[in-house]
C-alpha cells in the first residue's frame, strides 16, 4: 500500500478537499502490549489497513497502544477529535484481564450502536467470546474488533456494508 508523502516527504494526514469528499476516512487503532513491547508484529492492524483500503476508505492514521483503559480512551478521544468517519480497534475485546478495550471505549462514545457490535459477533462462533463494543463519538463511528488478523477482518466485512450509510446520517445528509 503506497501513503502519498507529497512534495515535502512528510505524510499527508489532512483533513478532506472537496475533490476527495467521497472517499471514506478510516483510522485503525491496534490495542495490544505484545505490539507496544516489540515482541509481536502488528499483524491485525496492517490486515484492517488493507480490508479497510479494499472497501473504500482512506486509512489516514493507524496508532498502536497499551492495553488498559485509560490508553484505549485516551487515544480514542485524540483520534476522533475533528474526525468524521471510522474507527477500529482491534485488541483487548476477550477475557483475560488486560482485555479492557471495551471499557476504554464505553469512557468515551457519546452513544452506543448495539446492531453493529451484535452483527460483528454472529460472523464466527467465537464471536460470542468477544466483549466488543460499537458506539458513536461526534461524527465517527467506533467498532471495537478482536485481536485476531481473521476476527478483525471477519467482523469488519460483518457490517461493511452498512456503514457508509451510517457514517452519512452521522455527517447529516438526510437519505430516507
Amino acid at each position: 500500500m503506497a501513503t502519498d508523502h507529497g512534495a515535502h516527504g512528510h505524510q499527508h494526514h489532512q483533513p478532506h478537499t472537496s475533490e476527495d469528499e467521497h472517499r471514506l476516512a478510516a483510522k485503525v487503532l491496534t490495542v495490544s502490549d505484545g505490539v507496544i513491547a516489540g515482541t509481536r508484529e502488528d499483524r491485525s492492524g496492517e490486515a484492517l489497513g488493507e480490508t479497510l483500503a479494499a472497501a473504500g476508505y482512506e486509512v489516514v492514521e493507524r496508532r498502536v497502544v497499551a492495553d488498559g483503559i485509560d490508553t484505549v480512551s485516551e487515544a480514542l478521544a485524540e483520534m476522533s477529535t475533528g474526525f468524521e468517519g471510522l474507527i477500529v480497534s482491534t485488541g483487548g475485546t476477550g477475557f483475560t484481564e488486560r482485555d479492557l478495550t471495551p471499557e476504554g471505549t464505553r469512557a468515551v462514545i457519546e452513544r452506543e450502536a448495539p446492531g453493529l457490535a451484535e452483527a460483528m459477533r454472529l460472523v464466527n462462533p467465537l464471536g460470542r467470546l468477544s466483549r466488543g463494543v460499537a458506539g458513536i463519538i461526534g461524527r465517527t463511528i467506533v467498532l471495537n474488533t478482536p485481536g485476531s488478523t481473521k476476527g478483525c477482518v471477519e467482523c469488519f466485512e460483518a457490517v461493511a456494508d452498512v456503514l457508509p450509510h451510517a457514517l452519512a446520517l452521522l455527517a447529516g445528509e438526510r437519505l430516507h
